[in-house]
């Protein structure tokens, strides 16, 4: 625990700008799970509401921006597959939508 203690102690402004960064795409990617629970309690039953979508899209943007920050390809490539999935489903569930 020290460590890292030590660790952001000793960053940079612009490394400390990347971490509040990444850690908000982190809290944006961890409330689509709490959205998700909430709508499913309320409804009771599992349901996967449209914000899900979206907080996963707005999260997984950001995580990638710091991931290419970092420069971590397998990072990266996970956000990239993510998003393309958050995306494509999306555009699944306003297709359905428009047809009804």
């Amino acid at each position: 625990m020290s460590e890292i203690i030590a660790n952001v102690i000793a960053m940079d402004r612009t490394e400390i700008i990347w971490v509040t960064i990444g850690l908000f795409g982190q809290l944006m990617f961890t409330a689509r799970f709490l959205i998700q629970w909430i709508v499913s309690e309320r409804t009771g039953r599992s349901t996967i509401p449209i914000a899900f979508w979206y907080f996963s899209i707005m999260g997984g943007m950001v995580l990638l921006a710091y991931a290419i920050y970092r420069a971590d390809p397998v990072f990266i490539l996970g956000q990239s597959m993510g998003l393309f999935i958050y995306v494509r489903n999306l555009r699944l569930i306003y297709k359905e939508a428009k047809s009804s």
